[in-house]
């Protein structure tokens, strides 16, 4: 049972064993209706969402004030062409919903366990089909469906859409904060995991029980390498040997702070000694991710005085061989309600595409016939763009070079 209490930090809520926040009621929450089609039965179903961040502190996170030179002009300047999706994007990247047990202050979608939104069936059916489709072509373009939240684990159709995607020959990635996996309900979720050979991208910001406090609260790092040890035991990541069950599981490093990253392939080297000499843990890869001026690590940048200063740092570090690599380049992002963005980034400052015929709204997966349609939307970018070509890059993927 949860405990509720006043949190000493003020980073991160935990369910379970842990204390978390008084966190506002639903009544609080504004109402949203996912976009339905005619025939589903979810046709007048609702979700909610947060409530809306106030204009003020909406205006003092906003990138829009910030001096550095727009970055599509960067782009011009070092490439001669904007920034261009490939003809046919291999991953198909899903936000499925942003409840989760964890609040972490450099959380850029503002998950927590008040966030209730989560996808319904027909939006998760709807990708299914577009797959389906897409492998029924005579260029197949989706090698990858990557599940993302929130806590995905958390919601309804996680397990849904993982089964039809692996049963589809699909590689599919959990980004998974770990602390999931002993919550009430999910006992089983670590072998539903290996069952499926689901590749886990997990989130331990660092080997150090004190910097994952700062970022991730209280009780993280205990809860966190628990359930990194349960992986191992079900064949996730290398063996003794050198050898491995073929079930992958690799780490995110994201800093502590208005810094860039290190260098991955030292801080690699650093966390595999660490966690294996400390802990008896291995690991396949560790994906160093810089921090973006976004929600919550964008309050905390304002609250300390730090926005403009990080963001010299990035555009300061901008470096061109990484725009061959960014994310969006190769990528269809669709969000809980089955809204079409170009990465999850541009999703969090609701930078959405717009529709084929021009009319309002977002472009949805209803939208669209085909997911290879998307290889000829413009990419939309804006100053938070510098984060993922700063220094060594970033990416879902970690760093691009």
């Amino acid at each position: 049972a949860s405990t509720m209490g006043k949190s000493t930090s003020h980073t991160a809520y935990i369910i379970n064993s842990f204390t978390i926040p008084q966190l506002p009621s639903r009544d609080a929450l504004k109402s949203i209706r996912p976009r339905a089609t005619k025939n589903s039965p979810f046709a007048a179903r609702a979700t909610a969402a947060s409530p809306p961040v106030q204009p003020s502190r909406a205006a003092s996170r906003s990138l829009d004030t910030i001096l550095v030179q727009p970055f599509s002009d960067r782009v011009l300047e070092s490439s001669g062409a904007p920034l261009a999706r490939v003809a046919r994007p291999s991953t198909l990247q899903i936000n499925i919903g942003l409840t989760c047990n964890m609040a972490c202050r450099h959380c850029h979608v503002e998950s927590s366990p008040a966030r209730v939104e989560t996808m319904p069936r027909f939006v998760a059916e709807r990708l299914v089909e577009l797959v389906e489709e897409d492998l029924k072509s005579s260029e197949p373009t989706i090698k990858t469906v990557d599940i993302t939240g929130g806590a995905p684990e958390m919601h309804e159709q996680f397990r849904f859409l993982v089964s039809k995607f692996k049963a589809l020959g699909l590689d599919v990635i959990d980004r998974c904060n770990l602390t999931v996996l002993s919550l009430p309900g999910q006992e089983d979720l670590a072998e539903f995991l290996a069952e499926n050979n689901v590749h886990v991208v997990a989130s331990m910001p660092c080997y150090s029980p004190e910097n994952v406090k700062k970022q991730r609260g209280d009780g993280v790092f205990d809860a966190s390498i628990l359930a990194l040890q349960t992986l191992n035991k079900l064949g996730y990541g290398p063996r003794e040997d050198g050898s491995t069950s073929g079930k992958k599981l690799d780490l995110v490093y994201n800093p502590v702070g208005s810094s860039l990253p290190p260098a991955q392939e030292k801080l690699e080297r650093d966390y595999k000694t660490a966690m294996l000499d400390s802990f008896g843990i291995s690991f396949d890869r560790l994906f160093c991710i810089t921090n973006m001026p976004i929600k919550r690590f964008a309050d905390d940048l304002v609250l300390q005085g730090k926005m403009q200063e990080y963001m010299d740092t990035l555009a300061g570090s901008f470096n061109p061989t990484t725009l061959q690599g960014v994310m969006c380049r190769d990528m269809v992002h669709v969000a809980f309600d089955g809204s079409i963005y170009d990465c999850d980034f541009n999703y969090a400052l609701e930078m959405s595409l717009s529709k084929k015929d021009g009319s309002r709204g977002n472009l949805s997966v209803f939208d669209i016939d085909t997911l290879a349609e998307m290889g000829s939307k413009k990419i939309r970018t804006g100053a938070h763009c510098y984060g993922c070509t700063a220094g060594s890059g970033s990416s879902c993927g970690g760093a691009l070079e």
